[in-house]
């Protein structure tokens, strides 16, 4: 095998990398209630979305162990990748460096590189497609690593949560602020920092302005959209992820377009009615 790419559950395979050698999922725990879920890539979304609503705690997650990560690596490849959330949102990251350094030890002379994506979803997924894309030109190594953080560099992640009661549950939005903003039907829109970290950036009185809103901000934000691939995920609202990259290719012409639902690790952090763009 000439490469693998080891990714975590916070990110989605496509369709045409499921099940292909070079790409393995290495899954997050996700506890709902009082169950805990393997997040691997099997499970159900809509499913997903009614443990949340019908749980009155705040849903957990648990990073991989560094093991799950070593066992990933070892696969014989002559290039190995891992892919993962932001650092400052999981310990996924820290735990898939501890996983490389415990595969070096065995194999010292293993070319192998841990790409911290500052982003999920999808955010991971294009850093996955440009791995796949190089690899398939024959590059070395070193200048994939090279051009792959080059994209995580210059790429953004925008995304709209019409659902806020993962962040009620969790403390980050008091009961009196969230019944405010249920009646005022006041949307967040978020995007991530270069640091990987979430920040508000406004937020509108109603889920189609808030869209709006996000679709400007995309729009207005990215430069040379002609060579980026515009890649949205989405939490139960279909036709919601279809009206913003319309709205979003009226404007901008790209590379390509990813349209993809989100695995369950997003899942539960966009929850029901969420759209996540990364461009």
């Amino acid at each position: 095998m000439k490469y693998r790419v080891a990714m975590d559950s916070a990110g989605e395979f496509t369709e045409e990398q499921k099940g292909r050698e070079e790409f393995v999922l290495v899954p997050l725990t996700l506890m709902i209630g009082d169950e805990s879920i393997v997040d691997d890539g099997t499970l159900e979304q809509l499913e997903i979305v009614k443990k949340i609503a019908a749980s009155p705690t705040c849903p957990k997650t648990a990073c991989p162990s560094p093991e799950a990560y070593r066992a990933a690596f070892d696969c014989g490849a002559e290039h190995i990748y891992g892919v993962t959330i932001s650092g400052n949102l999981s310990g996924s990251y820290q735990s898939a460096i501890v996983g490389r350094d415990m595969y070096l030890e065995d194999h010292p002379d293993a070319k192998i590189h841990v790409f911290d994506s500052c982003s999920t979803s999808v955010g991971e997924t294009i850093l996955v497609m440009k791995i796949e894309e190089l690899e398939a030109k024959g590059l070395p190594f070193e200048e994939i690593v090279r051009e792959v953080e080059a994209l995580r560099d210059e790429k953004s992640t925008t995304f709209v949560l019409d659902n806020l009661e993962t962040l009620r549950k969790n403390g980050r939005l008091s009961r009196m602020k969230a019944l405010a903003a249920q009646i005022l039907k006041i949307k967040p829109i978020c995007a991530g920092t270069l640091e990987g970290e979430i920040i508000q950036i406004d937020q509108a009185r109603g889920i189609n302005k808030a869209l709006v809103k996000m679709v400007q901000y995309v729009c207005e934000k990215t430069k040379n959209p002609e060579n980026k691939i515009l890649a949205i995920s989405f939490v139960n609202c279909r036709e919601r992820a279809l009206m913003v990259r319309d709205a979003i290719l009226e404007r901008i012409n790209v590379k390509g377009v990813l349209l993809m639902e989100t695995g369950g690790l997003s899942t539960v952090y966009a929850n029901d009615g969420g759209i996540i763009v990364v461009i």
